[in-house]
């Protein structure tokens, strides 16, 4: 088969054993230190992958993209508000709210909580909150049973399980703004859930009730506070809110998740960025010790180098082959680096779960991290962009010595042998 010669005798070069067992030991040195740097890039930024999509997870499986409430803070007419929207191509459910601060008491311990009245039967449309549900069902709430679910941490703060009664206290205002009165009710634990949240607190804050004991709990008979919406791409979020905005009467409003959360995935967003580029230094010291490496092999290679000129080689043609050498390093290593950090980053959840039992201690906790080890997810367009940055920055490293050796003279090499 057909090779050019630039090809064969680069190829050549690096395959060969080389005399100075010194440039042997940078070449091995230069290779390990591409190969790490690809490495530790792929593993971070999957565990930074790994880390957004359980945040989003987590978040989105309690939080809906969009609301829409009132300025007057009570929605009257919802159904016909409801079905207006669900003729929205983009829209996957719509469930009805009511939200309202609340007090829990049990015996001596009172807890403040965000108390939410919803309509079992569509809540699974825009949450999932069925999903994370540990003891009991979602559906157990049922209309003038004052049945409520908590929180797990809520429901640990409180000493309570399912079947056990609560004294839940809300503010109820009058005409006269300086008299503002509790109203309690007795409610029964009928489902306690389990959905992280870190440090949003899901688990040790919020409680769910039903919509109608909702109503009637905080006066709104047939009223409610607003509607919660889903939606297939969450991206879009802006724009579908100003598109029901448009449509809405002037008194009601919808907003989504960015002007929310908006900064929270922004930091995570500049994070992977700055980790990105932080790496690429490690990537671009190995680059650096591939100029080294080259220059002592053109330096090794200098009666070579004559030899292929009197024959008759071009200095392009030996420019070529040193660039070829330089990147079958920086391949190599490249390669190797993937293949490295593909593994790590496959195995770092159960790997950060061993060392965690082993010391007995919670290296990445839940409270803070919303898991309680590390996650990761391969993309493979992060591979691909990692990839051509490394062989970039060794290719860019291998011209100086490929040009150096290109402009040698012959007749001076051979007459200071």
């Amino acid at each position: 088969m057909f090779r050019p010669a630039t090809l064969f005798i680069g190829l050549r070069y690096t395959r060969a054993k080389s005399r100075n067992q010194f440039i042997s030991l940078i070449s091995c040195i230069t290779i390990l230190g591409i190969a790490l740097g690809v490495a530790v890039l792929i593993t971070v930024l999957s565990v930074v992958n790994g880390f957004d999509r359980e945040i989003k997870k987590q978040i989105f499986g309690m939080i809906a993209p969009v609301t829409i409430t009132s300025m007057t803070g009570k929605m009257d007419n919802w159904q016909k508000v409801l079905a207006s929207v669900k003729k929205n191509p983009a829209i996957k459910g719509v469930a009805p709210f009511i939200s309202e601060d609340a007090l829990i008491t049990n015996a001596e311990v009172t807890m403040p909580a965000m108390l939410i009245g919803v309509l079992p039967e569509l809540e699974n449309q825009v949450s999932d909150l069925s999903q994370k549900m540990i003891a009991g069902q979602l559906k157990n709430l049922q209309p003038g049973e004052f049945g409520i679910v908590l929180g797990e941490e809520l429901a640990k703060k409180l000493k309570v399980n399912p079947g056990d009664k609560l004294i839940l206290a809300t503010l109820q205002g009058s005409s006269s703004i300086t008299k503002i009165l509790p109203k309690f009710n007795k409610f029964t634990v009928t489902g306690i859930f389990h959905a992280g949240g870190g440090a949003l607190g899901f688990d040790s804050r919020m409680a769910f009730i039903h919509l109608a004991d909702a109503q009637q709990l905080v006066s709104l008979h047939n009223s409610i506070s607003g509607l919660h919406i889903n939606i297939d791409n969450l991206y879009a979020a802006p724009v579908i809110s100003l598109q029901l905005a448009s449509q809405l009467p002037e008194h009601l409003s919808a907003w989504n998740w960015t002007q929310q959360l908006g900064g929270f995935f922004e930091n995570i967003r500049m994070t992977k960025t700055m980790m990105f580029f932080i790496f690429v230094l490690i990537i671009a010291v190995a680059a650096f010790n591939l100029v080294c490496t080259m220059v002592m092999v053109v330096k090794n290679k200098e009666m070579d180098i004559a030899i292929l000129r009197t024959l008759g080689a071009t200095p392009q043609m030996v420019l070529i082959i040193f660039t070829v050498q330089g990147v079958l390093i920086a391949l190599s290593g490249t390669i190797l680096g993937i293949l490295g950090g593909v593994l790590l980053s496959v195995n770092v959840s159960s790997l950060s779960t061993w060392i965690q039992d082993i010391l007995h201690r919670e290296l990445v906790s839940s409270n803070i991290y919303f898991v309680n080890y590390l996650p990761a997810e391969l993309q493979w367009q992060d591979i691909g962009i990692i990839s051509v940055v490394a062989i970039g920055l060794s290719l860019i490293s291998s011209l100086y010595p490929a040009f150096k050796a290109a402009r040698m003279v012959p007749v001076e090499i051979l007459n200071s042998e």
